[in-house]
């Protein structure tokens, strides 16, 4: 045999074997079958309740997070379900995952729309709304959300520890929108949209008498309608204006603006502001 069939049998013998090889490997993986998966040993409930507890207590919120997980995976139909849902709740909303913390507030209520902790879960999920308000120059519906979930604790139940706090921070989430309001007035004011910028001022006055806004919406308005010629309209914006904040430094300037015309602070009874009259 000359040297080249021998290397050409050569090397397909070296073929064959490494076929052969790998065959007996793939049988004996077949032999052994599937590689096994690690399994999650069953915990008692209130155990992992307890360590998700003591978890939070030393603010490891995502470990407390997975317990309360693998609690609800393990025990589905379990009692303590329930009281992990709210604290889920909690947890995102201290570890400041406040958009889960809103979804898993939506849970809760879902499942326990008259549970016993239901007011402290709209509570924690207005919250984690009013955590989240931007400034006043940013679309506010974070703080209508939390508006609109802090009346829900007010009326769903008003003699509950959360609802004064509710009412509180109410407050202020509406002095973000009348601030909103206020800077899109001033906006059209500058660029001498005036009834556009009037149709704001009017918004405040009207829906967030309690802000901190409504002194100024009223000098505006007062300077809006004086800009459009409506002097009884502009003399009655400052009159509601002297009386109801008589050492507000705005009623000064609105006075002198109205001077400057020869007009001074009347009231229109035919105004849609007479009524504001405190």
């Amino acid at each position: 045999m000359t040297s080249e069939a021998i290397g050409v049998s050569t090397s397909r013998a070296a073929r064959f074997l490494t076929v052969a090889l790998f065959a007996a490997v793939l049988a004996g993986c077949s032999m052994f079958g599937p590689p096994k998966t690690k399994e999650v040993p069953i915990v008692p409930a209130a155990a992992l309740y307890q360590k998700a507890l003591d978890d939070m207590d030393r603010q490891y919120y995502a470990t407390a997070l997975k317990s309360l997980e693998q609690l609800d995976r393990q025990h589905p139909r379990d009692a303590m379900v329930e009281k992990s849902k709210l604290m889920q709740v909690y947890a995102n909303y201290r570890s400041g995952k406040l958009n889960e913390a809103v979804l898993a507030a939506d849970r809760y209520m879902a499942l326990y729309p008259n549970g016993k902790d239901a007011a402290y879960v709209l509570y924690l999920k207005g919250n984690a709304y009013f955590a989240q308000i931007k400034d006043i120059t940013r679309d506010q519906q974070l703080s209508k959300d939390a508006i609109d979930t802090y009346n829900l604790v007010i009326s769903n139940y008003p003699r509950s520890e959360y609802a004064k706090d509710a009412k509180e921070k109410l407050l202020v989430a509406y002095d973000q929108l009348a601030g909103k309001e206020m800077s899109v007035g001033r906006y059209y004011l500058g660029q001498g949209q005036y009834t556009a910028a009037i149709n704001r001022f009017r918004t405040v006055v009207e829906q967030w008498q309690t802000s901190t806004h409504i002194e100024e919406a009223l000098f505006r308005l007062t300077e809006s309608y004086l800009s459009l010629g409506l002097t009884t309209e502009a003399s009655t914006a400052a009159a509601v204006l002297g009386h109801n904040y008589p050492s507000s430094s705005w009623y000064k300037e609105a006075f002198a603006l109205l001077g400057k015309q020869g007009l001074a602070p009347t009231v229109n009874s035919g105004s849609w502001m007479a009524g504001l009259r405190r």
